[in-house]
């Protein structure tokens, strides 16, 4: 089933043209729970992956052990809580036997697992050129591949270790059959549930934090008369996308960001997050959802099972000048 963003409910740029030349094109992914394959785009799906090449694993985590739960036991817990908000209501006491609560708090709490050698990535998103318009793929390739390592990197933003890989899919003759997984997760909310993707694109404008400050100030009394907040409701769609504008939040750019080889500019390839929509950015939920009324944490928003940093979402922002440079990442 497709899925369709509701129409804004203002044209922005009639009432700031200046806005228009800044328009860009999104392609809101909208992952839902499902079972992928190699040949399809996905997050937390399987990876089409040539066997003869070796699979990306982290240097900075490996060793005897690690501290974290087995992939098995996060997805049985995952299990636990959705069963348990699907039962009726019995008005108090715990809603867990006294075996799932004791499941939940251990996964919860963690412990040493042993990991021989170091942990190998988790596939995270795959994207096909043919699904996802204006994808910017390097000469050669349709296939974009991105991994993580499940645990903490950053100790500021609480952010993964991400690796792209581009592909031409019509050269993987010898796909792996069945991925390394690592035998620990040093969080839980980095291991994606498996989800199909349903592509759609969308128009978005820059948030306020990278408008001139005339400009954002003028928005800022416009808003004021109107029950609308511009970056919520009219300039940057939620959840998980590529390309489009970046969803500043709680800091700004404080500068133009650059590429660390070159110095050339960066755009947005991909943005990851573990909500779709929530209470500030209900209104570009699907109208094909409109009509869903349970628990948002089982809910379509949140299929993907992610969490990243403090509830924000992970931006991965590549060259302008070469796909062969580092690739940068972000937190908001």
């Amino acid at each position: 089933m497709s899925r369709t963003t509701p129409p804004r409910p203002v044209d922005v740029t009639a009432h700031f043209p200046e806005l228009a030349p800044m328009a860009r094109t999104a392609v809101r992914l909208h992952p839902r729970a499902g079972e992928p394959t190699a040949a399809e785009s996905s997050i937390g799906g399987p990876l089409l992956w040539p066997e003869r090449e070796p699979w990306p694993t982290c240097p900075e985590h490996g060793g005897p052990s690690q501290f974290g739960a087995t992939p098995e036991d996060v997805r049985l817990k995952r299990r636990i809580i959705a069963e348990m908000w699907r039962r009726p209501d019995t008005g108090g006491g715990d809603p867990l036997s006294p075996e799932e609560r004791a499941t939940v708090e251990r996964v919860h709490r963690g412990s040493e697992i042993a990991q021989s050698g170091p942990v190998p990535m988790v596939p995270v998103a795959q994207l096909y050129a043919a699904d996802v318009p204006g994808l910017p793929c390097p000469d050669g390739t349709d296939l974009l591949q991105v991994l993580w390592c499940p645990f903490d990197h950053d100790d500021e933003d609480c952010l993964p270790r991400t690796e792209l890989r581009w592909r031409a899919a019509a050269e993987v003759t010898d796909p792996l059959e069945t991925a390394p997984q690592p035998s620990v997760i040093g969080n839980e909310e980095y291991l994606p549930a498996a989800c199909v993707l349903h592509p759609e694109t969308a128009t978005e404008y820059p948030a306020p934090h990278e408008l001139p400050k005339e400009l954002r100030e003028r928005i800022h009394a416009w808003e004021d008369r109107h029950d609308l907040v511009y970056q919520y409701d009219l300039a940057v769609a939620p959840g998980c996308k590529a390309g489009g504008h970046a969803p500043w939040s709680f800091s700004d750019p404080g500068h133009p960001m650059a590429c660390a080889e070159c110095g050339s500019g960066l755009r947005p390839l991909l943005t990851l997050n573990g909500n779709e929509w929530d209470g500030g950015s209900g209104g570009w939920r699907p109208e094909e959802e409109s009509g869903y009324t349970g628990p948002h944490s089982l809910g379509p928003a949140t299929a993907t099972q992610l969490g990243i940093g403090r509830s924000g979402s992970l931006q991965v922002y590549v060259c302008t000048t070469s796909s062969e440079h580092p690739h940068l990442q972000n937190n908001q």
